[in-house]
This record gives C-alpha cells, structure tokens and sequence, in this order.
C-alpha cells in the first residue's frame, strides 16, 4: 500500500463504507429530526423556540468545534479522532432517546454535535490521505454521494421511525455506529500530518464558538422579546467575537484555520457558495417537513416519503458526478446544479393545504434532486482538490463548518424573516404564509450560490497542491493560480482542449 488503498480491493471498499457511514450518521442526524419536531413539539411540549433549538443546538456545537475536531485529528491520527467522535456521538444519541423534557434533549443534542464535530472532517481527511491517487476523485465522490443520501433520506427514516415512537431517531445510531468503528478499525491505517506543531489555538476555538452561540441567541430571542438588553448583547457580542477571531488567526503562530488557505480563489468561492448552498437547503428541510405535517395534514411517514425522489437520485448517479466536472470543468456542474436547485425550491414554495403529492410536490423535489446530484459531489471536491493535502484535515474542517454555520443561522433566521414564532407554527394558516417567504428566501440564497460559482476559475485541477506550512502566505500572483495545482488526478483524461477539472 505504497501509494494508498485501491477502490476496486475489499478493504478499500470497507474504508469508503466505515467514512460514509460515519458521516453519514451526523448527516442524518441534521435532517431526520426536522420530520419528528411536530411530534417532539406535541410529546414535550416545547414552543417553537424549543424546537428551533432542537435543531440549532446540535449544529452550533458542531460548527462550532468542527475545525478543532479536524486539527486533533491531523496531530493526533485521523483514525483515533474519527473513531472517539462515532462513540461520542452514539452516546450522546442514547442520551437524546431518553430526554425527559426539552431541556435534556437540547442539552444531549448539544453533546451529540460534540461528537459529530470530531468524526465529520476525519472521514473526507482519511479518504484523501489514504485511498490511491487514482482512485481519490472516484471514492470522494462516491463518499460524497452516500453522505448526501443519508442526510437526504432523513425525513424517510424519520417519518418511519416515528410510526413507532420518536426516540428511535435517535436510537437508530446505535448499531450504526458498532458497525463503522469496527469497518474503519479493520481498514484504516493511521495517518497524521507529522509537520503539525505547536500549541492548539484555543482561543480561536472560543471565540469562533462565542460568535456563533452569541448570533444564534440572539436571532432565535428576537421574534419573541424584541430587542430586548439579552438580545441587543448577544448580537453585538457576536459581532465582536467574530472580528476577534479573524483578527486571532492572521496573528497566531498555529492558528486553528490559516488564513492563506483562501488566499486560493477557489478555496474561497466555493465556501462561499457552500454557505449559500446549505442556508437554503437547510431552510427548506426545515419548512418543507412542517409544511407537509401541518397544513397538508401528511403523516410523518408521508411527508418522509416525499422526499425518496431526492435520495433515489443521489443514490444512482451522485458518483458519476465527479465524471462531469473532470470532462468539463467544475464550474458548470456547480452553475447546473445550483440554478437547477434554486428553480426546485422556488416550485416547492407553491405547496399549499389540498395539494396532491404528484401535481404539488413531485415537480420541486425532483429538480432540487437532480440539482443536489450535480453539485455535491464536485462541490466537495473541488474544496479537497483546491489545498494543500497536508491540510486535508483543516480543509475539510473549514468546508463543513462552513455548511453547518448556514444551516445554523438559516433555522435560526428564517422563522422570524417569515414572521413565525411561538405557536404559530401549529396554525395551518400562519405556516403556510411564513412558509411561501421562508421558501422563496432559500431560493434566493442558490441564486446567490449560482453567482459565487461563475466566480470560480473553471480549470481542472490535475496535480497535488502544494505544501506549504500551515499559515504561510501566498505570494502575490500566485493566489489565483494556487487552485491550479490541488487536486489529485482525474478519474479519466479531460477532453481535448478542456481544462482538467476534478469532482466535489
């Protein structure tokens, strides 16, 4: 194994099903809640506020810990660190299915992000160290793809679960995850990034934290006490953090996220298009469900299954991705399969009370399918391919914390931009009107992810980025072309006079 695991070996395979399921499983846990919060709102009797947090509580633990989970494992051993995160997270899954109350799930939900926050950046970070460089654009695909479908067919098991009792969301983890430590301990060998040195960047971990637990509490206070002395503090405390945490990682000697790595316009806009990406899809998992629930009057099994069509294609053609975008270029898969998104979302805003699932439903959920097919997997990607692979861990990190930070701002915002809050969300009526704009908000946000990704330079990218040590600069001149030489190669040779370009 000089040169990395193959695909095509069994222990190959094992390694890409212990990463996808892994990750897979803080995925799910991101989507497959939002089909059981009418029946957790009912059970425990929590206010929107409480359900918002159900949500948030989780993804703000996640996002905000996510780059320290990917700097442990870099120093520490991927493997360990992925292996601690899967047990924490499991433990944390058994806490939530015995919550008495709101305020324990919110809390176990916190610890769950924990957990999630170690695993989520080690799973992409082992796969782009350890498979073959032939084989790594097709296994981050692939990766990519079945990450995406779990997160996708959340509502599906959430709604089926819940035909039994609504802690099984949570307990489904458990022989989850005795079956991914045991495929990732049998194929995985450890790896580290031995130049990693230095202390940890505790600060910048605290003050990322701060600003966006200080953002989240003050947008989800907001509808209901107005701008009241908590509220006003907690959103100049937020801002303050964040420029204190930019401000910490231009000057720390091992800063928790180097700055140089989005001196790569690449690396830059396509995180910038993630964090527009994943605002509106989170939105829309949030609303979508609900909508269904409250004013269709669906089951939880019913609305789940609406949304099959989405994970039925990722499922069949996510992996062939990587394939488009290494003929063609990143930039139109990434352009397609926003735009593609965006028109689905914008369709789906329609679905109001009577509704059929053929005539209402079916038309949004398979363009936002299809589009979700195209653009995850090169988006992926093209985050890997564009720094340096000693950094993979870091890179990965930074991306997901990206995506969890939209999702978290977006449930965290949307309600109140729609004019949600309290009960209301129960009241078939005032849903629906909060959905329309909560829906048409989200579309809006792929649309801006469209323009960030006519942004990014359409090149392939065919060689191994370069290695230069965490937080060194790049030289002026040099920013541009950087993400020119990051990707390991393509799965086949770009077409003649294409750029080489390589999948998400």
């Amino acid at each position: 194994m000089d040169d990395g695991l193959r695909l095509s070996t069994p222990r190959g395979r094992a390694l890409l099903t212990a990463t996808a399921l892994g990750s897979g499983m803080a995925f799910l846990d991101g989507t497959v809640v939002n089909v059981a919060l009418p029946t957790i709102g009912r059970e425990l009797d929590a206010n929107l506020a409480a359900l918002q947090w159900t949500v948030n509580a989780y993804t703000l633990t996640l996002a905000a810990l996510i780059l320290l989970g990917g700097a442990l494992g870099d120093r520490l051993g991927r493997r360990r660190i992925f292996t601690v995160g899967v047990v924490w997270f499991t433990v944390a899954s058994v806490l939530c299915a015995l919550a008495p109350n709101a305020e324990v799930l919110i809390g176990a939900r916190a610890l769950q992000g924990i957990g999630g926050a170690l695993l989520t950046p080690g799973a992409l970070a082992i796969l782009q160290t350890t498979m073959h460089p032939d084989d790594r654009p097709r296994a981050i695909g692939a990766w990519a793809g079945l990450t995406g479908v779990s997160g996708v067919i959340g509502p599906l098991l959430g709604g089926w679960l819940l035909e039994f009792d609504w802690r099984w969301v949570f307990g489904i983890n458990v022989p989850l995850a005795v079956v991914t430590v045991w495929l990732i301990t049998v194929s995985a060998p450890e790896s580290r990034d031995e130049e990693a040195g230095g202390r940890f960047d505790v600060p910048g971990a605290v003050l990322g934290a701060v600003a966006l637990g200080a953002s989240t509490y003050a947008l989800i206070s907001w509808p209901e006490t107005g701008a009241s002395a908590a509220n006003v503090t907690m959103a100049v405390a937020s801002v303050l953090a964040a420029a204190a945490f930019l401000y910490r990682e231009r000057v720390a000697a091992h800063p928790m996220v180097p700055l140089s790595l989005f001196a790569d316009r690449t690396f830059s806009g396509i995180n910038i298009m993630t964090f527009a990406v994943y605002a509106g899809l989170s939105g829309v998992m949030f609303f979508l469900i609900m909508q269904l629930q409250v004013s269709l009057e669906w089951s939880p099994l019913e609305a789940g299954i609406a949304t099959l069509p989405i994970t039925i294609l990722m499922l069949l053609f996510s992996g062939r991705s990587a394939d488009l975008a290494a003929r063609f270029g990143v930039r139109p898969p990434l352009v397609v399969g926003t735009a593609c998104g965006a028109v689905g979302i914008a369709l789906l805003s329609a679905v109001d009370a009577g509704d059929g699932y053929v005539a209402g439903v079916l038309p949004g959920v398979t363009l936002l399918g299809i589009g979700l097919t195209i653009l995850v997997p090169t988006l992926t990607a093209t985050v890997m391919a564009s720094a340096p692979q000693h950094l993979a861990g870091i890179a990965s990190g930074v991306n997901n914390g990206v995506s969890r930070a939209a999702g978290l701002i977006a449930v965290a915002a949307l309600p109140a931009v729609a004019g949600l809050s309290g009960e209301a969300y129960a009241d078939p009526v005032q849903l629906t009107d909060a959905y329309r704009i909560a829906m048409l908000v989200c579309a809006g946000l792929l649309v801006l992810g469209v323009v960030a990704a006519a942004a990014i330079r359409p090149q392939a990218l065919t060689e191994p980025p370069a290695t230069e040590p965490a937080g060194a600069p790049v030289p002026a001149g040099e920013a541009e072309t950087a993400g020119e030489a990051s990707a390991p190669s393509a799965p086949c040779p770009p077409a003649p006079g294409l750029p080489t370009t390589h999948g998400h």
